[in-house]
Parts: structure tokens; C-alpha cells; sequence
């Protein structure tokens, strides 16, 4: 009887394992196809060691039968780590496998010295088989580890419940079981039954219940489902290469869209395909260049007739083997109705798009005069500063040109633009300081500079106003910045917040540099224009203190062109 049931496990083993296999497929979890592996290989163990002859050949058998012990546990927790989206790092798998290895590195002992088993007592009379064992120190080590791959995996199952949302609960249930069969395997064989070892039973309902997994699993393989739709329906054509640019292989639909991949042998380049140059080598080209740049369109003509031309949207991306990169995967999608569409909604919107941009610019351009015209105002106010908005506004314009053309900052074109825009609107919190401070012809008291202090703050303020329902948001933002910003000084000594370095944006630090420089050289109710060789001195020795070190060469090389600037609106 007991015979019959080692058998019946051994055979059952073996034909799940077939069934498992007549089922495999190359993206199956690979700690799976080692249970499956290793559990025939343990239950041949225990059917041998049932039928053993001798002391030898029962140990022999029990080697067998702990490749199962051993290892099984280890697999089937790291199959559970995998099913329940918990990375596990290589070293610690490898860890755990040297770990399994020393314990069955024990198991060999067996028969020769007392580390696994201190001593073993074999008696066969017939059929009846008597074992009697007194269990060494590395067999409580043994138990030890498997408690612990036990709770690990209960752990990870409860914690993928918990918090892994994009886990299938299902496969979480099912995992359950492979742990508890394990537990109700070894707390049977110990307690419930005193000649018949239930472990490979257990396995074998292990078994039944990682079919029923890897079924669940090829419904949630995704990607792999996708690809088979895609293969199957025939609408997208698709063409693998190497780095190398070798063919690999292409569906029907990929070669009925270009013909030539009928002519190609596999493992050919198609670098020497001439017909393939303008095509596939060219998107490859620019892949290889970006691979961000992943969408190219590729005009499949009719020279009988224009309208009927195929218009497909191209597609590549790595061709991924596991998760290394192995070369290119080339997709091609039928977009002709749509691009049909698109170009005759084009062709509709042409005369409105240009319509609506000549307007568009008109609408920026009042726009742009309005800042400008209310910069002017607040200016007519200050009778110390005419003329301040422009000039500053050139200065601005020919330090960003002089940035542009070794751009370590990495300024953007659409920010020099608003930068330069953004300038005239530095003083527009003016309007809000008192006409008595702002237009006294002589030097501030304390009180009156602290008054005059807070129209940095007060222009940031009115700048948003101004600006808030505008859509460009990276306007609005410097020229607020410009406003707020160009009296702090680079070591924290400015106003109004005291900010220090880079804390200051760079478009107040440019405009502060443009600011200073015309308040030295133009003259003022309270002044005379400073020369350009003083104020070039002032600018030079505050780089540092009052100005960005970094912006110094700029400022350098655009100091001709500042001089020849204000000499020029001295000859008018």
C-alpha cells in the first residue's frame, strides 16, 4: 500500500511536469519550471528509498529526496516574490541559494559523519521497512531555514494583498496554498501518519497548483498578448534587427507594406539593401541619433493615383531579450484615414490659422506698447530718470547677446526674448511711491530710500496683476522677477528680500548690471553723467559684491557696444 503511494506521487509528478511543459512558454516564471523540475526528482527519491535493499541505498535515496527539501522552498519563495511585483536583489538569491547549497552539502554527510544525522538504524524484513533516526545540528539548522523561507513568503503574500495594486489577487490566493501544502505536508508526515511520509503528495498538489497559476498568468501577460493580437490580426507590421542592423525576421503585413523584406535573407545587412536606404535605414538613423524620437511616416505611393497612396505611422523601440536590449523592433501602422483627415483639415484651417496669427500678433503687439506705454508714464513721473526704461532696455538687449553666444547659463531663446521684452516693466512699482520722494531733485534722506525701497516689491505685485490672465507663463514669471529682483546684490546686501548669489534669478541679475550701468553714466537732477572709463571701474569692482562674477566676461565684451550706444544718444 505504501509502495503504491510513492508510486502513484512519482507518477503524478512526472505527469504534471509533462503537462507543465506541453504548456511552457519562454516568458513563465523560471523559478516555476525549477519546482517543476525538482519535484519528480524528489519523489523518485522517496519511491527508492520505500524499495531500498540496504542502508546505502536508503541513504542514496534520501540524498534524492532533499534536493527537494533543500531547494524546493527556496524556489517557491522566490516565485512568490516575483508573482507579488517584490524585487529581489541579485545578492540576496544568491545568497539564499549558497545558503541551500551548505544545507545540502550536509545531506551528504549522511552515512559518514554525524553532522545531519547523528545516527540511523535501518532494518528491512520483507516488505516492512523500519527507519529510526536521531537528528544532528545541522538538521535543526535545516528546519530553521525553512521556517524562515516560509514566513518570508507568507510575508510577501500579505504585503502584495496590501499595498501592490497591480498585483492579480488571484495569483496572490493561489500562492497561498503551495505554502500551507508545504506546512500541512510536514506537520502531517510528523504527527498524523506514522509510516507514510505525505511530503510527496504535498508536492504533487503544489504542482496542480502552479497550473492553475501560470493559466492566470498568460491572461495577465500583457505585453506578450499584445504582441500575439497584433501578429494574429495582421494590422501592424513588424521588423526585428540587430545592432547590426541585421535582418532578423518581419510578418506578412510588414512585407506586403515593403516588398523588398521579401528579397532579404536572415542575418543579412540591410545597410547594403539600397532600396531599404530610404526607409528603414533612415528611421534607424534617427533613432540611433534620439531614442526618444521614436514616430517617423512613411508614404506607401501609387503612381497610378495620388489618392490611393498608403500612409503608415513607423514606430521602433529596443528589441528587448529578457530585459537586455538585443537590437530593434520596427512597428508599422495603417494611418491612412487619418492622415487623409488631418491634411484635409489642414488644408481647411490654413487661411484661419493665418488669420488668426496676423491677429494674434497685433493683439502682442498693443499688448507689448501698453507695458511699454505705462513704463513711460510711471518714467514721466521720476524727473531724475528720463529716457531710464530704454536705454535700460538696450542694455539688457545687448548683454543678453553677448550671453547668447557662449550660453553657459543655457538661457533659451524664448527667455532672451523675454528678458529683453520683460525690461521695460523693472520700474513700474514707481507709480505706487509718493510723487514727493519720487520726484525730489537731490539725494534721499534714510526715510525717504526706505520709501523708495518698497517699489520692488510693489512692481512684482502690479507686474502679476497686469500679467495674470496672460497664457505665457514663463513671461509673466520673469518679468515679475525682473521687477522684484534687480535691486538685490550678489553677497546679500540688496532689497527687498536680501537674497544673495544664485538665489537671485539670472534675468534680475542681468538687469541689474544694465540698470546701474545707465544710472552711472546718464545724468540725473542731483548728478552729472559719470565717464565711461569710472563707470566701467564702479561696474567692474562691484562684480562679486553688487553683481554675478559669472556674468563679468559677458559684460566685458558688451562694453564697447554700451559706450557706442550712449554716445550715440549723446550726438542727437
Amino acid at each position: 500500500m505504501i509502495s503504491t503511494f510513492y508510486l502513484i506521487t512519482f507518477l503524478a509528478s512526472l505527469l504534471l511536469t509533462v503537462i507543465y511543459l506541453y504548456k511552457w512558454h519562454k516568458h513563465y516564471e523560471v523559478n516555476i519550471s525549477i519546482i517543476f523540475t525538482l519535484i519528480p526528482i524528489a519523489n523518485l527519491g522517496y519511491l527508492l528509498m520505500w524499495h531500498s535493499p540496504n542502508e546505502e541505498s536508503y541513504i542514496t535515496a534520501l540524498k534524492i529526496t532533499y534536493l527537494g527539501g533543500c531547494f524546493l522552498l527556496l524556489f517557491i519563495t522566490l516565485c512568490v516574490f516575483r508573482l507579488s511585483g517584490i524585487k529581489v536583489k541579485r545578492w540576496v538569491r544568491t545568497t539564499g541559494f549558497l545558503i541551500c547549497l551548505l544545507m545540502y552539502a550536509g545531506v551528504l554527510t549522511l552515512g559518514h559523519y554525524p553532522f545531519f544525522y547523528k545516527n540511523m538504524f535501518f532494518q528491512r524484513n520483507g516488505s516492512e521497512l523500519i527507519i529510526a533516526k536521531t537528528y544532528g545540528p545541522l538538521h535543526t539548522v535545516f528546519y530553521v531555514v525553512i521556517g524562515l523561507y516560509c514566513v518570508c513568503g507568507i510575508f510577501a503574500i500579505l504585503y502584495s494583498l496590501y499595498a501592490k495594486k497591480q498585483t492579480s489577487r488571484r495569483i496572490l490566493y493561489l500562492l497561498f496554498l503551495p505554502e500551507i501544502i508545504a506546512i500541512l505536508g510536514y506537520v502531517g508526515s510528523h504527527f498524523f501518519t506514522k509510516h507514510t511520509d505525505l511530503t510527496p503528495l504535498s508536492y504533487n498538489l503544489a504542482q496542480i497548483v502552479y497550473l492553475l497559476i501560470i493559466r492566470r498568468m498568460s491572461l495577465y501577460n500583457v505585453n506578450d498578448n499584445v504582441i500575439q493580437s497584433m501578429v494574429q490580426t495582421g494590422e501592424t507590421g513588424f521588423v526585428s534587427l540587430d545592432f547590426s542592423h541585421r535582418y532578423l525576421g518581419s510578418n506578412e503585413t510588414a512585407k506586403n507594406i515593403l516588398p523588398e523584406l521579401r528579397e532579404l535573407r536572415v542575418d543579412q545587412s540591410i545597410d547594403s539593401y539600397e532600396s531599404l536606404k530610404g526607409n528603414i535605414t533612415h528611421w534607424l538613423g534617427h533613432f540611433e541619433e534620439d531614442d526618444s524620437v521614436h514616430n517617423n511616416l512613411y508614404i506607401k505611393r501609387n503612381p497610378e493615383n495620388e489618392d490611393d497612396n498608403e500612409i503608415y505611422i513607423v514606430k521602433i523601440n529596443y528589441l528587448y531579450v529578457g530585459n537586455r536590449k538585443r537590437g530593434y523592433q520596427i512597428f508599422l501602422n495603417d494611418d491612412t484615414k487619418n492622415q487623409k483627415y488631418i491634411a484635409l483639415m489642414d488644408k481647411y484651417n490654413e487661411e484661419l490659422e493665418q488669420e488668426v496669427s496676423e491677429k494674434t500678433e497685433k493683439i502682442i503687439e498693443m499688448h507689448n506698447n501698453l507695458i511699454l506705454s505705462m513704463a513711460v508714464m510711471v518714467e514721466s513721473r521720476d524727473n531724475s530718470t528720463g529716457g531710464h526704461v530704454k536705454r535700460t532696455s538696450e542694455g539688457v538687449k545687448i548683454l543678453v547677446n553677448e550671453i547668447k553666444k557662449n550660453n553657459i547659463f543655457g538661457l533659451s531663446e524664448e527667455f532672451c526674448k523675454d528678458i529683453i521684452k520683460a525690461a521695460p516693466m523693472h520700474d513700474l512699482g514707481k507709480i505706487a511711491v509718493d510723487d514727493a520722494v519720487l520726484r525730489k531733485p537731490g539725494r534721499f534722506t534714510d526715510e525717504e530710500f526706505e520709501k523708495m525701497k518698497k517699489h520692488a516689491a510693489e512692481g512684482a505685485r502690479i507686474v502679476h496683476e497686469i500679467l495674470k490672465e496672460t497664457d505665457d507663463e514663463s513671461f509673466k514669471i520673469i518679468a515679475e522677477n525682473v521687477a522684484h529682483y534687480h535691486h538685490e546684490r550678489i553677497d546679500g546686501s540688496g532689497y527687498p528680500e536680501g537674497l544673495k548669489g544664485d538665489e537671485i534669478p539670472i534675468e534680475a541679475r542681468i538687469m541689474a548690471i544694465a540698470d546701474v550701468y545707465d544710472a552711472l553714466v546718464s545724468k540725473r537732477v542731483y548728478k552729472d553723467s559719470m565717464s565711461f572709463e569710472k563707470a566701467d571701474s564702479i561696474i567692474m569692482e562691484g562684480m562679486g559684491k553688487h553683481f554675478d562674477k559669472k556674468l563679468e566676461p559677458f559684460y566685458v565684451k558688451a562694453r564697447p557696444r554700451l559706450e557706442n550706444y550712449y554716445k550715440s544718444l549723446s550726438s542727437t
